[in-house]
């Protein structure tokens, strides 16, 4: 057995039971945590695939800024809210339970019949010219705009989201006319 077999039965569970560790987490924290375990697996199977440009772009961009920004929102919009028990949608989770079997259904389907799949190794892709350096060219040189143009579409997104989320201090209530704090009152005297 290899290095990178061993790797991948020792990472595959950790990989899986992270996933479904954060579907079944209360604690948004704790989910978003979970999370970043299973993107940093998923990472490290790049590495092992030799895509080591794929496997830095997954720890940097995925791991750290996109979990970054989903922590900065869940801390923002507060976890100490009370969630509503009742589905703001009838039939909802009937919805999703069918909807998860169709698309497991599909997927079970797409394996079987092998849709996708090409006996090309990382040899292959070093022929076509499928490297770091050509995606590097492409995308800034021919794609520069639409590149820089998605980076200020998510910064105006976390703007948004920040000014959209922030807590307004609420109204001061004006007490009617006449009625006295008890503090304000002057203590009647007691005693002879």
């Amino acid at each position: 057995m290899s290095a990178d077999q061993v790797a991948f039965l020792v990472l595959a569970p950790i990989s899986v039971g992270a996933g479904i560790a954060m579907l079944l987490q209360r604690n948004a924290v704790h989910a978003a945590l979970l999370l970043v375990v299973n993107l940093v697996t998923v990472g490290i199977f790049y590495l092992m695939l030799a895509a080591p440009f794929l496997f830095a772009v997954q720890i940097i961009v995925y791991a750290g800024a996109i979990m970054v920004l989903f922590l900065f929102v869940i801390m923002l919009l507060g976890v100490d809210r009370a969630e509503p028990l009742e589905e703001p949608i009838r039939f909802q989770r009937t919805a999703a339970v069918l909807l998860g079997v169709g698309i497991l259904a599909e997927l079970v389907t797409a394996v079987r019949a092998g849709v996708g799949f090409r006996a090309l190794g990382p040899a292959a892709f070093a022929e076509t010219g499928a490297d770091t350096a050509a995606l590097a060219r492409a995308l800034f040189r021919s794609y520069v705009l639409p590149f820089e143009a998605t980076s200020v579409l998510l910064i105006v997104a976390a703007v948004a989201a920040m000014v959209l989320a922030r807590r307004r201090p609420a109204p001061a209530t004006a007490e009617p006319e006449g009625v006295v704090d008890a503090e304000e009152a002057a203590p009647e005297e007691v005693g002879a």
